[in-house]
């Protein structure tokens, strides 16, 4: 560790397979997150609350390995834009020395993915690079307790979204 500057963090892998259509990516897994090796981790984060709604499945009564599958049964995967980076904290402000994931690696691991949704702002900066392989994009409002939108408003947004995915092979 260089003095005052913490050590690169690794992030957490893709949940994926080859039915996922729908990758929804973040930005970098909160202290939270990392702590228990679990995406949205932080009982502040409306993630799963959200996609509860939407996919009208009981995931709050689910343990996390029952989440990951309840996904890959929707044909939704989760990762993050970024591999590793320093951060003090969770907010994305605090991002620094960020390394993108291979992205690359998306063809072989999930053939039938058409549609990338970015949960924030900061993972959105990524929509150019995958519409410019094809992809269908959608930049959402983050599920962070620091975007103050109101829950109903996220629903909404997430919803038109999730809607708006072409169904087509």
């Amino acid at each position: 560790m260089v003095a005052g500057r913490p050590e690169l963090l690794p992030g957490l892998p893709p949940i994926i397979d080859a039915g996922v259509r729908t990758l929804i990516l973040g930005s970098f897994p909160s202290p939270a997150s990392l702590a228990a090796a679990h995406y949205y981790a932080h009982p502040q984060n409306q993630f799963w609350r959200l996609l509860e709604a939407l996919l009208d499945e009981p995931l709050s009564a689910l343990d996390y390995a029952g989440k990951q599958r309840c996904l890959l049964q929707h044909r939704i995967g989760l990762w993050d834009v970024y591999r590793e980076c320093r951060r003090r904290g969770a907010l994305d402000a605090a991002i620094e020395s960020a390394v993108a994931n291979d992205f690359a690696l998306l063809r072989d691991a999930a053939p039938q993915l058409r549609c990338i949704c970015f949960n924030g702002q900061t993972a959105g900066r990524f929509a150019g690079w995958f519409r410019q392989q094809g992809y269908a994009t959608q930049v959402l409002p983050s599920t962070s307790p620091a975007y103050t939108l109101a829950f109903a408003h996220k629903l909404a947004a997430w919803r038109a979204a999730l809607a708006a995915i072409p169904t087509a092979a």
